[in-house]
C-alpha cells in the first residue's frame, strides 16, 4: 500500500498523508494532470469520481462529483493556486452543490501536494490545512482519513495498468 503515514494535527489545523510509489515523479504528476487518470483515484473505490472541468493551472478550476453505490452524487471543486510541474501544486478544495457552487457551512481546505524523488520512486506528501480545529474535526468525522487513504492506495493499480 502506498500510504505510509497519516498525521492529524488539530493544533496546526493540518492533515498530512505521505505515500511512496514505485514510479518516477513525472508519472505521478500525470495522475493529477490527466482528468481521466484523476477519475480513477480521486475518491474511494466505492465512490468513483467524474471530473467535469480540469484546468490545472494557477487560477484554474477542477470540478468533479463522486457517485455513491446508491447513485447519489457528491460534488466538489478545486481552485488551483500554484503549479510547479511536475513537483507540486496547491489548491483550495471545497464541497459543492451539483452546479459546482460552494456549499456554505462545509469546510474548505488549502492543499499542497508535493512529489519528490525517493528510493528510486516518488514520495508524495499531501498536506491539507483547515480554517479551524472544528473544520478539521468535521472532515475527520466524515471519514476523510479512510477515504483519502483508500483513494491514494488506488494509484498503484492505475500505475500497473
Amino acid at each position: 500500500m502506498p500510504v505510509t503515514d497519516v498525521q492529524q494535527d488539530l493544533d496546526n489545523l493540518t492533515l498530512t498523508i505521505t505515500a511512496d510509489f514505485a514510479a518516477p515523479v513525472e508519472r505521478i504528476w500525470q495522475v493529477y494532470a490527466d482528468p481521466r487518470q484523476l477519475e480513477k483515484v480521486w475518491g474511494p473505490p466505492t465512490y468513483p469520481a467524474t471530473v467535469v472541468d480540469h484546468d490545472l493551472t494557477p487560477g484554474g478550476r477542477v470540478t468533479y462529483y463522486m457517485t455513491s453505490p446508491e447513485g447519489d452524487k457528491f460534488a466538489g471543486y478545486w481552485l488551483v493556486t500554484t503549479v510547479d510541474e511536475p513537483r507540486s501544486f496547491s489548491f483550495d478544495d471545497g464541497f459543492a452543490d451539483l452546479d459546482f457552487n460552494p456549499k456554505p457551512g462545509l469546510p474548505v481546505s488549502t492543499n499542497v501536494y508535493t512529489f519528490t524523488e525517493h528510493d528510486g520512486g516518488t514520495r508524495a506528501t499531501y498536506v491539507s490545512r483547515y480554517e479551524s480545529a472544528e473544520a478539521l474535526q468535521q472532515v475527520l468525522d466524515m471519514g476523510v482519513v479512510e477515504g483519502a487513504t483508500a483513494a491514494i492506495n488506488q494509484i498503484d493499480d492505475l500505475l500497473a495498468s
